[in-house]
């Protein structure tokens, strides 16, 4: 999924997308195969609308827009059932694993010196910038195998529910290819078009990747410096606060006058408020500092952690608690096994849960 296609290539070829009719050329090139039908009127509006915004021929677009290829299984994917909702502990043995902890430790050592440099300039603490390339691509190692273009296409115009968020995304991917020099015909990514070793969707790579290597490129896929500066950069942008605390253990008393929501995402307590209600632990923190009172099953029964600004930063990655848990105790476990001591002063010790190894 490496992009090799150079700027000056990119532009010819879309120089020479210009000669040639919109929706027509599909047929002549791709007769026989499946496509895209680029005569729908909301199609039309939609090249119509982008190539004003962005300032570029209408036959630019449907030239890129005829090589993509509808994919009904990502439909499939989108319209699957929802999973049953898995208990903490079962959801924490998915990532919590012998070999992502292990590679992730190994990940750190090899890339040392960026994590560091990252480490640095945005106060990110390393091994949160290591954790969410260990959870979201196994280090970069599994980052999907479906056409962005074709990903993008078939969830803007055959997957109405979230039509209009997926044609902001395949707008953003137009304009990001040309910024950065990316083969729209060769890039791939999730089903839902997520790019590179953390997994940006095109609006966000645009937003937050940086050019962590001065290549005057900022390449998710396949440049450490541009990844791991761009995750760090994601989480400062995010409000990420240096030194700050992710996650505390906490109890809560029997018939305490509050309840742990699952969906909540925001920092809707303070520590004293919480302390108020029944909720113990310890921080050396201002009473009025937000926090948020999360469940967390374990297999012998209920348990809860209190997060905080941090730990609401890791959210805005996924909006999930449990991805945010699994995070922060990934972070921990790869932190505990770095040879040479590593910045934890924002990691709590994870609880004390066997660790599987994966299967493979």
């Amino acid at each position: 999924m490496h992009c090799n296609l150079r700027l000056v290539s990119l532009l010819t070829c879309l120089t020479l997308g210009l000669l040639v009719g919109g929706p027509a050329f599909a047929d002549r090139e791709f007769s026989g195969r499946d496509r895209f039908d680029l005569d729908r009127p909301e199609v039309q509006q939609w090249v119509d609308q982008t190539a004003n915004d962005q300032k570029v021929a209408t036959a630019e677009i449907y030239r890129i827009l005829a090589k993509g290829e509808p994919q009904p299984k990502i439909i499939e994917l989108m319209n699957r059932p929802a999973e049953r909702v898995s208990p903490w502990y079962e959801y924490r043995a998915r990532f919590l694993t012998e070999q992502r902890i292990k590679e992730g430790a190994e990940f750190y050592v090899e890339h040392r010196e960026r994590l560091e440099r990252a480490a640095s300039d945005t106060g990110v603490a390393p091994e949160y910038i290591v954790a969410i390339i260990g959870v979201e691509t196994f280090y970069g190692r599994i980052t999907g195998r479906h056409r962005v273009l074709d990903a993008l296409m078939t969830l803007a115009f055959d997957f109405p529910r979230r039509a209009e968020f997926f044609k902001s995304e395949l707008a953003n991917f137009l304009l990001l290819i040309r910024e950065e020099a990316i083969d729209p015909f060769t890039a791939l990514g999730s089903y839902a078009g997520a790019m590179g070793a953390p997994q940006f969707m095109p609006s966000s790579y645009r937003r937050y990747a940086v050019d962590g290597s001065n290549d005057q490129r900022r390449d998710l896929f396949s440049d450490w410096d541009d990844v791991v500066a761009s995750v760090a950069n994601y989480f400062a942008e995010h409000g990420w606060q240096r030194g700050g605390l992710v996650l505390v253990e906490s109890s809560v008393e029997v018939d305490a006058p509050i309840v742990a929501d699952p969906r909540n995402l925001k920092l809707n307590e303070t520590i004293d408020g919480l302390k108020s209600k029944g909720v113990s632990f310890t921080v050396d923190l201002p009473g009025d500092t937000a926090a948020i009172l999360i469940p967390a099953e374990l297999r012998n029964g209920p348990s809860y952690r209190v997060g905080f600004k941090n730990f609401e930063v890791i959210t805005r990655y996924n909006r999930s608690l449990r991805y945010a848990m699994a995070v922060h105790e990934l972070a921990g476990a790869i932190a505990a096994r770095v040879p040479v001591a590593v910045p934890v002063s924002a990691v709590t010790p994870a609880p004390a849960t066997t660790i599987r190894s994966d299967s493979q």
